[in-house]
């Protein structure tokens, strides 16, 4: 597993031990992991086990990785596990002193690599006393650490534990991006507009009320890309921020499909005829949506982009695609009936239906 290995390879967890013993500890569980046949994930559990059973409990924890904090080599991938265990140990400990020592010290960490993964243990723990502090983060002066507080409190961020409280309170981290948005930084506001597209998926509505406050300071890029699952799907209150607004006085003829019936592995041709029938132009967002069958016989829809443009008061344009059915390792098709519609600013304006056969 060459990914594994890249990242949290036997050379890596060398080099941690190397740290270990020249911060004065013997690191013997480290130095005694096996890693080939792991994943990643259980690579980072091992690694995080082995260290907590060569430090000891919380306070001698924390005093080894702060002196491993002085050595250059203390950096790179081995520090995930590293912040796993911190976590792990200040809870396990437990009071509010070990709590608050723990977050400190991811935020040292995050500037070695990230502890936007091993911060999650502490927030699930507590998030209401957590939250307070990571809201200070956003004015340090390390870019690191102001992206820590973005992205370590992301609803759904890849590759790491659910915080069941964040994503059934998304709004407990609004305050945090308010402060964000605007950021110097580039990596930090391209976290701030990931946090904004999680939290789209569990409160659409929240999206873009907070969006809807930042536009008038700007932001264009930051919103379209926080919006963007909204957008894909063709939500019409995001849209409309956007300027796309309800499609008055626009026409479809179509979709017409050459044939009704496609074999999986062919592409099924489409085209459709757009106009716009008053006399102001429109902004338009064009994207059409396969509904696919699903195994019960139900239809469940996926939208594809086609098309941005504006179009004048009686102009027309027409647009002539075709969708692959080709096997794909994401998706499994279903032979029987399914459609295909038409979507504009989020608004259906046509639809056919075919059949997929073996």
């Amino acid at each position: 597993m060459p990914f594994a290995d890249e990242m949290l390879g036997a050379d890596v967890v060398k080099a941690l031990a190397q740290c270990l013993a020249r911060a004065g500890r013997t690191p013997g569980k480290v130095k005694g992991v096996k890693l080939a046949g792991l994943t990643l994930r259980e690579r980072v559990d091992l690694v995080r086990d082995a260290l907590l059973a060569d430090a000891g409990g919380w306070p001698d924890l924390e005093a080894l990785v702060r002196q491993c904090l002085t050595d250059p080599a203390f950096t790179g991938w081995m520090l995930w596990p590293v912040t796993e265990a911190v976590s792990v140990s200040a809870l396990d400990h437990g009071g509010a002193k070990a709590f608050t020592s723990a977050l400190g010290l991811q935020a040292s960490l995050t500037t070695r690599l990230t502890a936007e993964f091993g911060i999650r243990a502490l927030l699930d723990a507590d998030l209401d006393r957590a939250l307070p502090i990571v809201l200070k983060w956003t004015g340090h002066p390390n870019e690191h650490v102001r992206r820590l507080a973005s992205e370590g409190t992301r609803p759904f961020l890849p590759w790491a534990r659910r915080v069941k409280a964040i994503v059934g309170r998304p709004s407990a981290a609004v305050p945090i991006l308010d402060a964000l948005y605007r950021d110097e930084s580039a990596y930090v506001r391209r976290s701030v507009a990931n946090h904004l597209n999680d939290i789209s998926k569990a409160d659409p509505d929240l999206a873009v009320e907070v969006a809807a406050r930042w536009s008038a300071d700007g932001s264009p890029q930051l919103i379209k890309h926080g919006l963007r699952t909204l957008i894909k799907k063709g939500y019409p209150p995001a849209l409309e921020l956007l300027g796309f607004t309800r499609p008055e006085g626009i026409t479809l003829t179509g979709p017409a499909l050459p044939v009704d019936v496609v074999r999986i592995g062919d592409r099924l041709a489409f085209s459709f005829t757009v106009h716009n029938t008053g006399s102001a132009p429109a902004n338009l967002v064009i994207d059409y949506v396969v509904h696919h069958r699903k195994a019960n016989g139900t239809q469940t829809p996926k939208v594809f982009k086609l098309v941005t443009r504006k179009l004048a008061g009686g102009e027309q344009f027409t647009v002539d695609r075709a969708h692959s059915f080709k096997p794909i390792t994401t998706r499994v098709y279903h032979p029987g009936r399914h459609g295909l519609e038409i979507q504009i600013n989020g608004e259906s304006f046509g639809r056919k239906e075919f059949d997929l056969v073996d």
